[in-house]
């Protein structure tokens, strides 16, 4: 048997593993092109599976992903403000503009996105210190920690958390992780996704 053994391990093919890429989607390649011209950068995140994305009258978003059996997923939104800053710069000649600075969207996006998750605007929010900024190539940021409305367009989910980041005169990112439980597992798969989407760090 001692001999038998090898020999049949050497006979039988090797078994190689192929690697799992993320499903080359419609959606998917929207989103692609989307981030690009946020000059946003996208990486598909080891373990997590492609839903459809909301995209209705009360909420819009461009991608989804979920963890199977982990009671987790994810909503992203990207948007360039690059055409936003040309007409801003435009509108600085004209008198009485009403043009916002597109460099403070990001904290009115979030806000009202975070009161259409609630209902109201009782929620914890905060601004993202530089030192986490910087690892998304990011100029600004706030996180809101949300307790949700019973919504069949959310799937009842309970709990969110809400991540808006800016990236001065280029774009801006929004993401929404859903959860029924905001233990330490919630956190954990947080940081499963959390290098997924990153401003680049050159203009395209």
């Amino acid at each position: 048997m001692l001999i038998i053994q090898p020999i049949i391990a050497q006979v039988k093919p090797p078994i190689v593993q192929k690697p799992v890429h993320a499903p080359q989607s419609v959606q998917l390649a929207t989103f692609f092109r989307l981030a690009a011209q946020a000059n946003v950068k996208f990486n598909y995140p080891k373990g997590f599976r492609e839903i459809k994305a909301v995209n209705d009258e009360d909420f819009s978003f461009d991608y989804a992903l979920d963890l199977p059996g982990k009671d987790f997923e994810i909503w992203f939104q990207v948007k360039s403000e690059k055409e936003n800053w040309t007409s801003y710069e435009h509108s600085q000649n004209t008198p009485n503009s009403q043009l916002a600075n597109p460099d403070s969207l990001y904290a009115s996006t979030g806000a009202a996105q975070a009161s259409a998750l609630t209902g109201d605007t009782k929620y914890y929010v905060r601004n993202i210190p530089p030192s986490v900024l910087k690892r998304y190539n990011a100029d600004a940021g706030k996180s809101f920690l949300l307790t949700l409305l019973d919504m069949p367009a959310t799937k009842h989910y309970k709990y969110a958390l809400l991540i808006t980041l800016q990236k001065n005169h280029t774009g801006r990112i929004l993401a929404v992780c859903f959860t029924n439980e905001k233990g330490p597992e919630f956190y954990k798969n947080i940081d499963r996704a959390s290098n997924c989407l990153k401003f680049k760090t050159s203009p395209q």
